[in-house]
């Protein structure tokens, strides 16, 4: 989930915050750091450190931000227990980007674990959501898909201090206008009463609550739905949390009863060459040419695409709400995922067609067989879910290194073969 669209006038520089911490949520908050796993509990708060240079920063960012409306109060209090916090710097500077394929980015998004728990806040939430969906048009289900891609249904908000987050990443300087903009925010925030300093806390780059909203993000869309004066994001009642992203939806173009999309089946010679975002067709000409949804529903206006590992089956229609999720995202994969985790958490079923194999010529019951051989040998792979992360590479390497094989952590059919 790398880049966020940020409507109201925000830099498309605000991708680097929503994208990851929204992806860092499907991966990380379900403890899917790499093969298999379930939820895991959040990490503990990094702790500040003495930086001179970090300080001397502070000081003459106070000018800057009394300048632009901060009073000096609210300035001070923010800063009075923050501190540079070398492990967002180690964060920012060593973002692993794993180029997930849609088949393991939706055994993440919509693994059992988030479905059932999906399904389980859906109906705990139910009234909430209605209540939503009557106010901004925007169904409750996809609102909760949301919700359980960013945060894991709450469980992994983050725990860092947003103003020392923020603080050390503009003083670092490598992005260092968008985060000192996105700190004026925060402290907009602080000074109109939402949350106190030592309760904004969220994710390593300032990304906070339940659906992961940044400070300028908050200023723009955030509302208070429950009527008690805060639009409170961070506490345990996600509710204003909900609204709020009903709100970015709404407010982005969502259209109520249109889905974000859905599986198609392609009738035999089908011309790939109509296939692609931005080459939408109304429905009733995907059905003049064959075209079919997967589970029987009546087909929608919109683009094709082949989401297979090598560019085939299983294929998506992409409906303009797909593009309305990208506003809050602005990557494919992670729209997929919200869309088809909407629809599972509703009862909806997996995807049908099998994605292939992958570039290392494996399929999905060739990593999980692998998986479970490993396992059975005594190597933890964290689970036997097929997606190849952090925890399977470290025990393929593992066994590599025990048969004398050479030390490169990667699947392979070969491999495979041995181990069976």
């Amino acid at each position: 989930m790398r880049q966020a669209e940020i409507k109201g006038g925000q830099t498309r520089r605000a991708a680097l915050l929503l994208g990851a911490a929204a992806f860092l949520s499907a991966c990380i908050s379900s403890g899917r750091t790499g093969g298999g796993g379930g939820y895991r509990a959040p990490d503990a708060a990094p702790r500040p450190v003495p930086n001179a240079g970090w300080d001397a920063w502070v000081e003459g960012f106070k000018g800057r931000a009394v300048s632009r409306g901060i009073a000096s109060g609210t300035v001070d209090a923010a800063f009075r227990g923050a501190g540079f916090l070398p492990e967002v710097i180690e964060r920012d500077r060593n973002q692993t980007e794993f180029k997930r394929s849609l088949e393991d980015y939706l055994n993440i998004a919509a693994s059992e674990e988030r479905v059932s728990l999906g399904r389980k806040k859906y109906a705990q939430y139910g009234s909430t959501l209605q209540a939503l969906e009557s106010r901004y048009g925007v169904e409750g289900h996809v609102v909760a898909a949301v919700w359980g891609l960013e945060s894991f249904f709450g469980t992994r908000r983050g725990n860092v201090p947003v103003i020392s987050a923020l603080s050390t990443l503009a003083y670092d300087g490598r992005r260092g206008e968008f985060f000192e903009s996105q700190l004026v925010a925060a402290l907009k925030i602080l000074q109109a009463g939402d949350v106190s300093a030592s309760g904004m806390v969220g994710s390593w780059a300032g990304a906070m609550g339940h659906t992961q909203f940044i400070p300028t993000s908050y200023l723009a869309y955030a509302v208070d739905f429950t009527g008690d004066g805060r639009r409170d994001i961070w506490g345990e009642d996600p509710t204003d949390s909900l609204a709020s992203t009903a709100a970015y939806l709404s407010r982005s173009g969502w259209t109520r009863g249109l889905p974000w999309g859905m599986e198609v089946v392609l009738p035999s010679g089908f011309n790939a060459g109509l296939l692609g975002r931005g080459k939408g067709r109304s429905a009733a000409d995907w059905q003049g040419l064959g075209v079919r949804a997967a589970d029987g529903r009546a087909l929608a206006g919109g683009s094709i695409i082949a989401g297979g590992n090598a560019g085939g089956a299983p294929h998506f229609l992409l409906t303009q709400n797909f593009a309305t999720i990208l506003r809050y995202n602005n990557a494919q994969n992670y729209a997929i995922g919200v869309g088809h985790l909407s629809d599972r958490i509703l009862g909806r079923g997996a995807v049908q067609a099998s994605f292939g194999p992958d570039a290392s010529g494996m399929t999905q019951a060739d990593r999980q067989e692998l998986q479970r051989l490993l396992t059975a040998r005594g190597y933890d792979t964290g689970g036997s879910d097929g997606v190849i992360g952090t925890k399977t590479r470290e025990a393929i390497s593992a066994y590599q290194a025990s048969v004398g094989l050479p030390v490169t952590g990667e699947p392979s059919l070969e491999l495979l073969r041995r181990l069976r």
